[in-house]
């Protein structure tokens, strides 16, 4: 049983496509979160534009 739990420990096959994944996710978070926060305030300045305009 150890030895099978060390040869799964040191298998490394794999760990690239975790490793890009991780880094996917993160990407993803970062650029969701920045769109949103941009999203909200240029319907703010929009608005403003909007009403001053009338």
């Amino acid at each position: 049983m150890a030895q099978f739990l060390q040869q799964l420990w040191s298998n490394e096959q794999g760990q690239d496509i975790a490793e890009y994944a991780v880094m996917l996710a993160v990407i993803l978070v970062i650029v969701v979160g920045t769109i949103r926060l941009i999203g909200g305030n240029a319907n703010n300045v929009f608005s403003s534009v909007s009403s001053s305009i009338q």
